[in-house]
């Protein structure tokens, strides 16, 4: 059975995805960029959009059934290594509780030239079950 979230993006009705689908145990959240739920303008620092892109995956994975404890993977876009520390602070705050394995890659640029950061989150609800 396939389960699917979306969230305020503008890009997932309009390029056919859904920011999150559960296929049985696993739930995979697309890439998250940081768009408020409002519509308004993304926070301008990389630690507060990195904030936002980590609520938005997170409340994704929520929504679908699963917790921050069942984060098993997160893949970072940033479009400077200057953003690494800021970033990295963010995600600690967010997914620090699961330790999650993740990624932090720069790229040479984002969909919308404000967005510092983006993330994609990998959850398995039987991860927590294991111990």
């Amino acid at each position: 059975m396939r389960e699917q979230v979306f969230s305020a993006s503008p890009y997932e009705r309009q390029y056919g995805f859904c920011r999150a689908i559960r296929v049985g145990n696993r739930i995979e959240v697309a890439g998250t960029a940081p768009i408020p739920q409002d519509g308004s303008q993304p926070p301008v620092g990389a630690y507060e959009q990195m904030l936002l892109c980590g609520r938005i995956a997170l409340d994704a994975v929520v929504r679908l059934g699963g917790t921050e404890s069942d984060v098993v993977r997160t893949r970072m876009f940033i479009t400077s290594a200057g953003y690494t520390h800021e970033i990295g602070r963010a995600h600690q705050e967010v997914f620090g509780g699961a330790s999650p394995v993740a990624t932090m890659v720069v790229v040479a640029a984002l969909l919308d030239p404000a967005w510092k950061v983006e993330i994609e989150v990998e959850a398995d609800t039987m991860a927590t079950d294991v111990f």
